[in-house]
């Protein structure tokens, strides 16, 4: 990709018939490059607001701001040595299907980046690469990991950045190429690499965020906050997404690297490409080690609940037991209050015919019958320890 190839013109490429079809259906025809400036050319139409920003750059300096993709298209023809940087932000079909007319871009890729929803990945057909990266950032309000997707389509003398959600900030990127032309003028590898860069650098923020709410989390588990286990299962879920965006970018860049040779990558971009591919091993790892805590604090914290669940059922049953113990009492007592009740209401009864009433001890007998119930009662409750 580092050697600079003369474009083929439109006319004589030789595109599928899928993207034919797809193309004629969707988007108007793309004028015939004609190498004389001379040409009338066809007026721009106008482009849907998903164009973030497009930019012609000739030895690492930006030449033009085209408006339109056509009128982007129609200056890179007659800049045969020039450099195309065209951002899109969620883009159209016709859109998509207009730029895989212009640069000659595989049906398949086109498809990947019109669906989206893919797997950090790296494709190469032909002199184009595709590469798919999925970028995160960190939300402090609602203490969430926010994921992006980003397509890129790299070839001889374009690059296209197909953007779906809010990260990365690719204004930045093109800010921070712009201001070192020497490092711009290398070509659309050197874009490539500071995409790459860019990424991997934001994950750096949402390590830090994620290190904070695991943290907070192992203080939230110690002090037996009982909303902490939704807590660990949600961080839980977003590092299984952070580990599919980072851990298949190892695998990624080391292909890069294993391909400097054969495409004779600049030696300033293989350097420039290491520290992104050491940036990217330390995430990963950083990542599989949140993953590994998360998990080991989810079964502390399982303890921890199974052990507060235990001593509030011991609190309940010792309640119970010093509950079963007064009861005992209660009905001991009244069970011995219970006996003289009975006796004087016995002989508390209107009754002429009794035989204890005209009985001199009647009275004795009656107190002396209570005083026995009583005690006997008290005995037997003391013996079976309900007094």
């Amino acid at each position: 990709m580092s050697e600079r190839r003369a474009r083929p013109s439109g006319k004589g490429r030789g595109r599928s018939a899928w993207l034919r079809s797809l193309a004629a259906a969707a988007t108007p025809p793309t004028p015939e490059r004609r190498p004389a400036p001379e040409a009338e050319p066809a007026p721009p139409e106008a482009e849907p607001a998903s164009i973030v920003q497009a930019a012609l750059y000739r030895d690492g300096v930006r030449v033009s701001s085209p408006a339109t993709l056509a009128e982007t298209f129609r200056e890179l023809r007659l800049q045969r040595s020039g450099m195309a940087w065209i951002g899109l932000a969620r883009p159209t079909e016709a859109e998509l299907l207009s730029l895989a007319a212009e640069f000659d871009l595989h049906p398949l890729a086109v498809e990947d980046a019109m669906e989206a929803h893919q797997r950090p990945k790296l494709e190469r057909y032909g002199e184009t690469l595709f590469v798919v990266l999925r970028a995160a950032r960190y939300l402090d309000a609602p203490e969430e990991v926010d994921f992006g997707e980003l397509h890129v389509f790299v070839g001889p003398d374009f690059v296209i950045t197909v953007r779906h959600g809010a990260a990365p900030d690719l204004s930045a990127v093109r800010g921070r190429m712009e201001a070192t032309p020497d490092l711009l003028k290398l070509g659309p590898e050197a874009v490539l690499y500071a995409i790459l860069d860019a990424v991997v650098d934001g994950y750096a923020p949402v390590v830090s965020g994620v290190q904070n709410d695991i943290d907070e989390i192992e203080t939230e588990v110690f002090r037996g906050d009982p909303e902490v286990s939704r807590r660990i299962y949600e961080l839980s879920r977003e590092m299984v997404e952070f580990q599919r965006a980072t851990r298949p970018l190892v695998g990624m860049l080391h292909g890069l690297m294993a391909g400097f040779s054969k495409y004779g990558t600049d030696e300033e971009l293989q350097r420039y490409l290491r520290d992104v591919a050491d940036h990217v091993t330390h995430t990963s790892e950083r990542v599989d080690g949140f993953r590994q805590a998360l998990t080991e604090i989810l079964t502390v914290n399982a303890t921890l609940v199974t052990q507060q669940q235990n001593a509030e059922m011991r609190a309940l049953a010792e309640a119970g037991f010093e509950q079963n113990e007064e009861i005992k009492k209660i009905s001991s007592w009244a069970a011995i209050l219970f006996a003289p009740t009975l006796v004087g209401t016995i002989y508390g009864m209107n009754f002429v015919h009794m035989p204890e009433l005209d009985w001199s001890f009647g009275y004795p007998f009656a107190i002396g019958l209570m005083g026995v119930v009583c005690v006997s009662l008290y005995v037997i409750f003391k013996r079976r320890d309900w007094l």
